[in-house]
């Protein structure tokens, strides 16, 4: 028998759960809804964990999600360093770790993600990082500011920590499996574009190498060591080499879990267990603007989104997730972007603008349709893009006017 019952149990403390309990709310829904994080913070941003409040920029308050009145305001009930210990799908009831047993009418599962940890001689060291909470970050704030780090990796994390540690005096230097920094995501043409911004602000890049070991002196690490034989000194380490979805809760209570690691649902976002939804960086969904493909995609802007399509559908209002992916990175003041898709694949690369002016759309073309693409200081090109990626246009043979800036793309 469980000690409570609510009408909404919102199972993650991130942004996916928060932005769930607002449009509960703000749609009409009646009963308690209960949200339950295991961080010590209420919902909040995390893509300031990498920028500005690693830089010092931004106060903890200016991360949050909501502030901490909004909750009692709303009447959502939001527990933080509290974890769901199990979960009853038949029951429909969950086991906090605070001790309380809770039965709910629906439930949202948005357990996010965890880092991949590397396991390499010396990763025991004190000194190597990695970063996913606010609490990471302030911690590299503190030891890697002013000193020389390595990053291990090529993608977001290791590029906006780069260039954010160099902003506080650190001297940085970038370990990596791709020849060219966020080269997977954009093609070598635009990773060439962003490492010479790295470059030019000191971040040293090496490409096409592989971490081998870390070598350290009275338990702290003091030298990195590629499998390239390059012998690094490093005062501090931070590793970003991915995300892995946390579906150890789900996975436990029996929800299918689909072929990217991610709990598997419809286009509405709910499981094969009527009543039970996924959102954010776990939810492997169906996706009505591609096809029908699924994606799994670890991104503040897909989480926030599918935390409004999973409080809808939780609502019976039976609506598909239709918002077509969003991304963006910025490495310090340096260079930002923006970017929807996400092309998995891709055989022709339209550039509008000038790569070298640092003003350009890079269009990502499979089978000739508009597949994702990448702007850096054109973003009402992306409106054009995510329009030709969602109605699935042959644009193979309008190549000259994507690329002609006096064109209207209005027009293709």
């Amino acid at each position: 028998m469980a000690d409570r019952h609510v009408a909404f149990a919102l199972i993650g403390g991130g942004l996916a759960a928060g932005n769930c309990a607002r449009w509960l709310r703000e749609s009409g829904a009646d009963g308690e809804i209960l949200l339950i994080g295991r961080e010590p913070d209420l919902p909040y941003n995390r893509p300031p964990c990498s920028k500005g409040y690693l830089q010092g920029k931004e106060s903890r308050e200016d991360t949050l999600f909501r502030p901490a009145e909004w909750y009692g305001e709303q009447g959502v009930e939001a527990l933080t360093r509290v974890s769901v210990k199990s979960l009853d799908l038949s029951e429909r009831s969950i086991e906090l770790s605070d001790g309380q047993s809770v039965s709910f009418g629906k439930a949202l599962v948005a357990t996010g993600a965890g880092v991949r940890r590397l396991s390499v001689p010396g990763a025991e060291f004190e000194g190597i990082h990695y970063l996913r909470t606010l609490g990471n970050s302030d911690t590299i704030r503190e030891d890697a500011s002013g000193k020389r780090v390595v990053l291990i990796g090529g993608s977001y994390i290791a590029c906006e920590v780069a260039a954010s540690l160099t902003e506080r005096g650190s001297s940085c230097s970038l370990v990596m499996l791709e020849s060219v920094p966020l080269s997977r995501h954009f093609g070598e043409q635009a990773g060439r574009f962003f490492q010479s911004r790295l470059e030019e602000h000191g971040v040293e890049i090496h490409g096409d190498d592989e971490l081998d070991r870390f070598e350290g002196d009275s338990g702290r690490v003091t030298r990195v060591v590629t499998k390239a034989g390059r012998e690094l000194d490093a005062d501090a380490v931070v590793i970003g080499v991915g995300a892995v979805p946390d579906v150890r809760l789900a996975r436990t209570a029996g929800l299918e879990i689909g072929e990217q690691g991610g709990v598997r649902v419809n286009a509405n976002l709910e499981t094969a267990v009527p009543g039970i939804f996924a959102a954010g960086d776990i939810a492997e969904y169906e996706s009505v603007v591609h096809g029908g493909r699924r994606l799994r995609v670890e991104h503040w802007d897909v989480a926030f989104n599918q935390g409004k399509t999973a409080a809808l559908n939780m609502l019976d209002r039976d609506e598909p997730h239709d918002v077509v992916p969003y991304f963006f990175s910025d490495l310090s003041d340096w260079a930002s972007l923006e970017y929807i898709g996400p092309a998995s694949e891709w055989e022709q690369e339209v550039v509008r603008g000038s790569v070298d002016d640092g003003e350009f759309t890079t269009f990502y073309l499979h089978d000739g349709r508009v597949a994702g693409a990448l702007s850096v200081g054109r973003s009402d090109d992306l409106e054009h893009a995510r329009r030709l990626l969602i109605v699935g246009t042959d644009v193979s043979g309008r190549v000259a006017d994507i690329q002609d800036v006096s064109s209207d793309l209005g027009t293709v």
